[in-house]
């Protein structure tokens, strides 16, 4: 895909610059990266692009976590664009060889990050939420023709809904759009976020999207394509190793995603007699583990998982884990916990079987793995549980009202390690001094971070 050496650039000085992008491999500005750059790329400009995408992307992330409101929130994406990935439209007054030469950036290091993000599922995980964020903060800031241009090119197959059908197909449905604006209906899966939102009509399983939203239909679209690619990166990731020059750049690009593994500090001095104690710096997800845990004096495999791997995570040993779940399952005979459960929390800890050391789940690997059926606690509070279960919880753990109804509008939008992360802050504030400035920390990415971080002492308590 890339050559290593300093290429030619396309597009030359002077001439009209409409004219000489039109006819170069970049003539519109905005794109879904369908097709592999062929052309040549030195190794300074590969890693200098990647890392300045990086940026973009990191600045989206946070922007999310951090802005106040839409407007913020587009002003700090729209800042970090124009400092790092900047690209400007045909009509600009920019030479031509600038144009070209920001758009073969933009193309550039798309596709090296596709290879630097592909080895997990993570990180690909990542790529994919904040590239579509990205495509749709761009395709909104873009003018009606380069709009047209990209959905052309998206080939979405929408099928337009004619003004006088609209009543036969929504019935009283109809009065929740505007008489003048176009409307589309498509397979409701297409706009699941729109569907979360209550932005759209149901009907027989078909959503009615107005023109306004059709960038939900394209983020879509973009999502299912990239997935795609980046499994096919996956697989041929592996024969980059040869070369010495590209897999450390790879490398280092994938581990300044904040969605890199996290590595926890422990170091063994948890206790069976500390756990209990230890619980009040739990996140949710582990509280409520940790809790029915204490109830029910038993928890089925995956909530066992979830929360032994947590416990090793946060320093609990082989000989303390054992003496740890077999008071914890009190009610059964010592027979039947060594012949049941025993030889699982040796396994976890490298003990049996394959021998491998299995690392705490990941927040992704609990949010995606199989939901929580009836008689489950494992999985993940704000994207498992109910609005009202949620409220509670939250209530329960002291959140003032104002950050509980920020928290619960962040996991009802999907943001659910977002919400999480503003709960560590919540908690933070609370045994923080009275005059100590709001906390702020990085985006949660596991259960394990999050116990650090909440249990990590504050300035006031090691003064």
């Amino acid at each position: 895909m890339f050559n290593q050496r300093a290429g030619k650039r396309e597009g030359g000085g002077g001439g009209d610059a409409q004219e000489v992008v039109r006819h170069s491999r970049y003539a519109t500005r905005l794109t879904l990266y369908e097709r592999a750059p062929e052309l040549e790329v030195s190794v300074e400009e590969f890693e200098a692009f990647a890392l300045d995408r990086l940026q973009v992307l990191r600045a989206i992330e946070d922007a999310q976590l951090r802005g106040k409101g839409e407007d913020d929130v587009r002003k700090r994406v729209n800042e970090a664009l124009d400092r790092h990935l900047p690209l400007h439209t045909n009509r600009s007054r920019l030479p031509p060889r600038q144009l070209v030469g920001e758009r073969r950036k933009d193309h550039v290091s798309h596709f090296i990050l596709r290879l630097a993000f592909s080895r997990t599922e993570e990180l690909r995980a990542w790529l994919v939420r904040y590239e579509c964020a990205l495509l749709k903060h761009r395709f909104r800031e873009a003018d009606a023709s380069e709009r047209q241009e990209l959905l052309g090119a998206a080939r979405l197959q929408l099928t337009h809904v004619a003004p006088a059908s609209r009543v036969a197909a929504l019935g009283s449905g109809a009065e929740f759009y505007a008489a003048h604006e176009q409307l589309f209906e498509v397979d409701f899966e297409r706009v699941l976020d729109l569907v979360a939102r209550s932005q759209v009509v149901l009907r027989s399983g078909k959503a009615y999207v107005p023109q306004a939203d059709v960038v939900a239909l394209l983020a879509h679209e973009f999502r299912q394509r990239l997935t795609r690619a980046l499994a096919v990166c996956a697989r041929a990731l592996p024969q980059m190793g040869e070369d010495e020059r590209l897999l450390p750049v790879l490398q280092n690009l994938s581990s300044q995603s904040a969605r890199a593994e996290y590595q926890s500090p422990a170091t063994g001095a948890m206790s069976a007699d500390s756990v209990d104690d230890a619980a009040a710096a739990f996140p949710l997800c582990m509280q409520h583990l940790h809790a029915q845990l204490l109830a029910d004096h038993h928890l089925r495999h995956g909530g066992r998982m979830q929360l032994g791997l947590f416990l090793k995570g946060i320093g609990l040993s082989l000989p303390e884990a054992l003496v740890y779940w077999r008071r914890a399952f009190a009610a059964m005979s010592d027979d039947h916990f060594q012949k049941g459960y025993a030889y699982n929390i040796r396994h976890n800890y490298g003990m049996e079987g394959r021998r491998a050391d299995y690392t705490p789940y990941s927040c992704h690997r609990i949010i995606m793995s199989n939901p929580p059926g009836p008689g489950d606690h494992h999985g993940c509070p704000f994207r498992h549980f109910s609005s009202d279960r949620l409220h509670a919880v939250l209530r329960r753990d002291r959140v003032p009202d104002a950050h509980l109804r920020e928290i619960a509008d962040l996991a009802a939008a999907g943001h659910y390690q977002v919400a999480c992360t503003r709960h560590l802050e919540a908690r933070l504030l609370r045994a923080a001094p009275t005059d100590a400035p709001a906390p702020q920390v990085a985006p949660v990415v596991s259960p394990n971070q999050f116990f650090d971080l909440c249990s990590a002492p504050t300035p006031s308590s090691s003064a």
